[in-house]
């Protein structure tokens, strides 16, 4: 009889505990998705202004993505043969209402629509994943941009990259995906990048916490190889730029603002002890802790060493140095960059 009662306390305490845990979960999921929410509606940049329809023309799942974005923008410095002097004067259209101005005044119609190479942005990966997240926005899909390292173009270098993000309410998480990315050339998920240890894309925060801890240098994180632009500062300022991309400010890879650092400077005490508290939060907010998710927002909100105020220098590969109103939308070229 005492055996019995025994298990019968066993079996109730174990089956309180699993409806805990699973009450638990479903209030987490509950909690995740809420956050998400803020991610469906479109930022400053991502707003299509006069253009919203063209957006709502386009599929939302990643080969409808994929195709329309490769179509739209041809990288400034991958495309063979290179891109036009105006078209190379698109990569400071930071504005996706910009950007459709001129997609649709060089060529009217749908943006998945085949085109000719004139027709087309010049731009980088930030563009592609701005676009693809602008047409998820427009479907009410949260979306966004995130920055960091990928290790599949460039054998045995981690060359700087922005992805895209959209959240799945089926499983409760973020898919991150690659839409630049063809499924057929690569072995691993491009709509659904591994994580941990068999990443592919490394966040600029975990390439920088990977370095704190002794594992990289990083002098293998950067534009390229063939390029001073890569190691701790370098990897430092995409940190501080990711949280932006995070928090819906999708700044222009050249731009700089705060606590950030010139490529190849050495960076201060100070400057590490941030960049450490921001890699920090951000891998333990991409896990799902809502309290590193609270504390990245307080600190947006009230440092300006990582949240740009109204004005940001605006350093572009086209040679032009700036200071971009991010209010006012304009730019002011100052002078040719040494």
């Amino acid at each position: 009889m005492t055996d019995r009662l025994a298990a019968s306390a066993s079996a109730s305490a174990s089956a309180s505990a699993s409806a805990s845990a699973s009450a638990s979960a479903s209030a987490e999921a509950s909690v995740a998705a809420t956050r998400a929410d803020r991610y469906r509606s479109h930022s400053a940049v991502t707003d299509p202004g006069g253009h919203a329809e063209l957006l709502r023309d386009v599929g939302t799942g990643f080969e409808a993505l994929h195709r329309t974005v490769e179509r739209l923008v041809d990288h400034y410095r991958a495309t063979p043969g290179g891109v036009s002097s105006e078209q190379l004067h698109d990569i400071d259209r930071r504005w996706v209402a910009s950007q459709l101005d001129a997609l649709a005044k060089r060529q009217p119609g749908p943006l998945d629509a085949q085109r000719a190479p004139e027709h087309r942005l010049g731009g980088c990966c930030r563009d592609h994943s701005v676009l693809a997240v602008a047409i998820l926005r427009e479907h009410g899909v949260p979306a966004r941009t995130r920055l960091g390292f990928a290790g599949y173009f460039t054998p045995g270098y981690r060359n700087d990259h922005v992805v895209a993000e959209r959240w799945d309410a089926t499983v409760h998480r973020w898919l991150r995906f690659d839409p630049e990315l063809d499924r057929a050339a690569y072995a691993f998920a491009v709509d659904d990048l591994p994580r941990g240890d068999e990443a592919v894309f490394r966040t600029a925060a975990e390439a920088w916490l990977a370095y704190r801890a002794g594992r990289t240098e990083l002098d293998d994180h950067g534009v390229g190889p063939d390029t001073p632009l890569s190691g701790p500062s370098f990897v430092h300022r995409y940190v501080i730029a990711d949280l932006a991309h995070r928090q819906r400010c999708e700044v222009l890879l050249w731009d700089g603002w705060g606590a950030m650092a010139l490529p190849g400077a050495e960076l201060s005490a100070e400057q590490v002890e941030l960049t450490d508290a921001v890699a920090q939060l951000t891998v333990a907010a991409d896990a799902g802790d809502e309290a590193a998710e609270t504390r990245l927002d307080e600190l947006w909100a009230a440092d300006s060493r990582v949240r740009p105020e109204r004005f940001v220098e605006t350093w572009s590969p086209t040679g032009r140095v700036g200071r971009t109103d991010l209010e006012g939308r304009t730019t002011e070229w100052a002078a040719a960059a040494d």
